[in-house]
């Protein structure tokens, strides 16, 4: 039975889409401001775009097809050698695929007081027969970054670091999809994971006026720039999306732009966190909105130097919050 606050909730969607297709017909939305720019903080920018350049430029296409099984097997190598390097033992949830054995890859760190509890980051590793710099080399990297930088932290919940194989087509919503595999065994083991925070295509930015386009419906009230960070939840994730967000605007200078929206709006649920709400868990996507804003989704162009790492790296100083925030961190605690 449908409860009383989700009826609202519906109907309050409803009356907003109608207000926007009627200020879509004539044209008008928000246009933001510059980005004023990112002052000190956590991450290294140039490190990001090494991790960047390492996947989609020294390795390239990563996929089970077009003769790219051996770089697919090379990002494997890589992400699990970064993770050891930081300090973790790494796991692998193997699956055969198409005929061939993949791989989610898996580290973990252990909570101090609630370690049943977990937060779960996690970034697919495969192309769409492409470079995949942006997509999603860029959220590889974000993974790895937040995995060095937990590797030296404490926390009250598990923090659980995954690189999902198989997000792209013809994987995508069908058997084979890492994270739906990595999702719905999950929630057979009973794991209690309290957030799935899903990083796809984080380094595209743009100060272009009118460079930002969106699904029907939601343009008229967003940014008509291109230059922040989108925050993708679905009516149950939005208190979490609400505290992810509070956090991170407390942490980074980049603009985070908030959407709760049901899963049927286009674009909505397009990456791994559509896994996590088909397996009744919290999760919300961190995106520089893919296709509507970059022009090189899926194309040969999608390569290292089409990035911008400083606002990458402004986004990451806020995740990095975000992760204390969620995980209670020591140092959270300490400031109690």
């Amino acid at each position: 039975m449908i409860s009383k606050k989700t009826v609202i909730h519906l109907l309050a969607f409803t009356l907003a889409a109608a207000l926007s297709l009627k200020l879509s017909t004539v044209g008008w939305y928000f246009l933001a401001p510059a980005y004023s720019g990112r002052k000190a903080g956590l991450t290294d920018a140039a490190k990001l775009k090494k991790t960047v350049t390492v996947l989609a430029e020294e390795i390239g296409p990563r996929d089970l097809f077009n003769n790219n099984k051996a770089r697919l097997r090379l990002a494997e190598d890589y992400i699990t050698l970064r993770l050891r390097a930081a300090g973790y033992k790494v796991e692998f949830q193997e699956y055969y695929s198409a005929g061939v054995k993949v791989k989610n890859i898996i580290a973990s760190k252990p909570g101090r007081s609630a370690p049943g509890e977990i937060i779960l980051v996690g970034a697919h590793y495969d192309t769409f027969n492409n470079p995949g710099a942006d997509d999603n080399a860029s959220g590889v990297a974000g993974l790895l970054d937040l995995a060095e930088y937990a590797a030296k932290r404490g926390f009250a919940r598990t923090v659980t670091f995954v690189a999902f194989v198989n997000e792209e087509p013809p994987f995508f919503k069908n058997e084979g999809m890492g994270s739906a595999v990595y999702a719905s065994a999950a929630a057979k083991r009973g794991d209690d994971i309290k957030a799935a925070l899903v990083l796809e295509m984080i380094g595209y930015f743009t100060e272009k006026r009118i460079s930002q386009r969106y699904p029907p419906f939601i343009g008229p009230f967003f940014p008509s720039r291109g230059n922040f960070m989108a925050q993708i939840s679905d009516l149950r994730s939005r208190a979490l999306a609400a505290q992810a967000g509070k956090a991170f605007r407390g942490a980074s200078t980049l603009p985070l732009r908030t959407a709760v929206l049901p899963a049927f709006v286009p674009g909505a649920d397009y990456s791994d966190h559509r896994s996590f709400w088909r397996a009744g868990y919290p999760a919300v996507m961190f995106t520089d909105t893919s296709f509507y804003r970059t022009p090189h989704y899926h194309k040969p162009s999608d390569l290292p130097e089409t990035l911008n790492y400083e606002y990458m790296a402004a986004f990451q100083d806020g995740m990095k919050a975000v992760l204390d925030e969620l995980a209670v961190s020591d140092q959270r605690l300490a400031k109690k």
